[in-house]
Formats: C-alpha cells, structure tokens, sequence
C-alpha cells in the first residue's frame, strides 16, 4: 500500500489565522521573555504588551494575566473573558491601533510552547471506526466492540507530566513486550504509532461532587488543541491485560500550540451522529454537539528530510464522524463528581473515519503490520522507525466559509536512550 493511495484529500489554500480565528497560545520571544500571544496570519501578538498598556480590559480580567508560561490563569477568568478578549484583539486591528502594531512579532522569530499547563490528561476512544477496527484486530474471532461502548464513552486516565509542546522529539521509549516464548523483554518498542486526536482544553473549573452536565460544554471548555498520543503498541497489547494502557502511552502526549476558542468554532458545529441505542440522560445533548474540523497527517523519513522530498500524506478523516461528542466526553468525565481544572485536556482518541485513508494511526493504516505503507524513498513503514516525523494538522472551513487554522503538532521519533539496569 503506497502512502499516496492512503489518503490523496490535501487541505485548503490559506493561512488560516485571520480575524475570525485569533486562537490563544503561549510564546518565548526574541528577547527571551514569555508570554501569552495570539495569533493574526503569520505574526503573534504579545498580549502582555497590549495588557500592560490596558488595552486589554475586559471585567473580570487581570492586566498582568498575560504575562504567565502558561494560558490557564487567563482560562480560569470564564467565556466571558476569553471571547471578550479576542473581540478587544479584533477592534483593535480594525482600528489601526498604534500600539498593536509594536505587539506584533513575525512568528518564524518565536518560539512556540505549550499552551497549557495540563494538571490532567484524559483520552477516550470516541470513534466508532477506529475502535471497530482495532477491536477486530484484536478480537477476530468475536465482537470488535466491547458491550460497553455504546452505552458510554470509554477512556483512560493518561499521564499529563508526559506532554510535551509541539516540536519536542519522543524518544523511543522502553516497555515490557513479548518475545514470542521465553517471556517477556525489557527493551525498546518494536512497534511505536502516532494517533491524530482532538483535544478539549478545560478553561473554568467544576466543583468536586458536581457532575458538569452536556450543556454546561461551553461555560466550561475554552477551545481545542490538536494532540498526538504516541502509542507503543506492542508493550501497551502485553500490558493491557487485564487492565487498561499503562507504559505504552504514557511516555510522550505532543500537544500543538493554538488553543482556537469555542466561541471561533461556534459556526462549524454540526450535529453528531446517530447514536444507537440512545445514550443515558446524563449524556443526552440539545442541538449541534459536533465540530466539522478536518484532520491529516504526514509523514516523513529521515531520508526523504536528507534528499529534500516533501512530507507525505497518509490519513485525512473527518472529526465530525467521531461517535461520541465532546460535551458527552466532559459529562462522562465528571459524572462520579470528578471535577476538572483550567487547563485540563480531555482527548477524543483517534480520530479514523470509515473510509480507506482516513485511519488516523499506523495501526489501523497497515492493518498492525500486515499491510505496510511504501514511502517516496523506497522504504516502508509498519510501525515508525528512529528519525521519522509525523505532522498532525487540523482547520475547519476553507469551503467556501472562512478558513480556521487548528494549527500543527509536531514530533520526530528520537532513537531510544541506553537503560541502566
């Protein structure tokens, strides 16, 4: 199976940063500092500047809020400020105002972190083909789908200390994984994946004990993030039972660096879909819960970089195909009376449509090995080899709407370090 053949769907033309997006994120500027920036076509705007000489004023709204290594002082001001904030950036852009001018940094001169400090990490597996998929996989003789699924959204609780900014190298990590007879081998995975996912970033908090229900979505998640939750598969298969991901995921989550408001993507929200048999009241929702963002990746060897042959396309899906939506996610989340803080991710799990091409990780792509991608270069991938990067993006519009940039999240595979034992 040829990378080409994968997926052949390439996104739209434009930057997708204008006035209708202004997402959130955070930067180390040229004089070193960091702070809080937006971002307007291909420069940033450094918040703390226009915060200090009040520009910036919205109730509720600290002035020195912007000048934090991370958004979630900001997210923790509620909806009000985050969208009145990004209204203030609008106004003063269509107003020539002089002072932003001196706020504005071209953004190949930054350095892009990221944007959140996460106190937790929760991924779910909220699409229906990708679990499907894996389940007959891993099951072929029974059913794909455990009897659960349907009913609610099934996740794991990850491993926020493991996420990294966009751009951080994932190095190869170790795990226990079977041999194929003597037992079991501490040693490099075999077998490391990527996985395209969706994350919604939590802005205000919940109280403990108080379930945050779906139409409480808005007031409580700020925007999304693109994430990558790298996988080794074959040490996560051998200690996935009987409990749930453990070494094998909890090594590296990248996360990209815009935060897009909620409020940016209220004109692409759709309705999700169909949901059979009809999900518990607590996770009942009113109206559109979906987003219509689009999701590709690329690849690319460390050959292809050297010989100067472009990244390749290998899966492109639909995220409004997911089965479970993100206000189902949160109600899920806190239905024990679990409460979240600003700057929790709260992850959709990959994000596979139910068409060739669009299986957002290797292990739905080469159907676990079987089927391996041939690159430009002439080699093939089953599973991800040293030197190798992954380019998740995402954006929504740019058919005949206005384009919104979700940005990109970027990771190469580092070779695995020496373990002392």
């Amino acid at each position: 199976m040829t990378a080409a053949a994968a997926a052949d769907r390439r996104g739209p033309e434009g930057n997708g940063f204008g006035l209708e997006n202004l997402p959130f994120g955070v930067a180390r500027l040229p004089d070193g500092s960091v702070t809080c920036v937006s971002a307007l076509d291909t420069s940033v705007i450094d918040l703390a500047r226009l915060g200090r000489a009040g520009l910036l004023w919205v109730p509720g709204v600290a002035a020195d809020v912007f000048e934090e290594g991370s958004l979630n002082r900001f997210l923790a001001c509620g909806r009000a400020a985050w969208e009145g904030v990004r209204g203030r950036i609008a106004r003063l852009v269509q107003t020539g105002e002089r002072e932003l001018g001196r706020a504005f940094v071209p953004v190949s001169q930054v350095e892009l972190l990221a944007p959140v400090a996460a106190g937790d990490f929760v991924d779910f597996s909220a699409s229906v083909h990708h679990a499907t998929r894996v389940g007959r996989l891993l099951r072929p003789d029974g059913d794909p789908l455990p009897p659960q699924w349907r009913h609610m959204p099934v996740g794991y609780h990850g491993r926020a200390g493991s996420m990294v900014a966009s751009g951080t190298g994932v190095i190869r990590p170790h795990g226990q994984r079977p041999t194929g007879g003597a037992g079991p081998v501490l040693a490099p995975t075999e077998a490391l994946d990527f996985e395209a996912e969706v994350g919604f970033v939590v802005g205000c908090g919940s109280t403990p004990g108080r379930p945050v229900p779906t139409a409480g979505f808005a007031d409580h998640v700020a925007g999304v993030v693109l994430v990558n939750d790298w996988s080794a598969r074959d040490v996560q298969a051998y200690e996935s039972r009987p409990l749930g991901p453990f070494l094998g995921k909890s090594f590296a989550t990248s996360m990209s660096p815009w935060l897009v408001t909620l409020g940016a993507l209220e004109p692409y929200r759709v309705p999700g879909p169909v949901q059979d048999p009809a999900p518990p009241p607590y996770l009942r929702t009113d109206g559109p819960a979906a987003y219509d963002l689009h999701i590709d990746v690329t690849l690319q060897s460390e050959t292809m970089r050297a010989e100067g042959m472009a990244p390749v396309q290998i899966s492109a899906a639909a995220f409004a195909a997911m089965y479970w939506t993100g206000p189902q996610l949160l109600a899920h989340v806190t239905a024990n009376g679990a409460h979240i803080r600003p700057g929790d991710v709260v992850a959709s799990g990959t994000v596979s449509g139910p068409d060739a091409g669009s299986e957002a990780c290797l292990l739905e792509l080469t159907r676990a090995g079987e089927r391996p991608l041939s690159l430009p270069d002439g080699s093939t991938r089953s599973y991800l080899e040293d030197g190798d990067t992954v380019v998740v993006r995402g954006w929504a519009g740019g058919d005949g709407r206005p384009l919104l940039s979700l940005g990109e999240v970027v990771g190469t595979v580092v070779p695995a370090r020496p373990m002392e034992v």
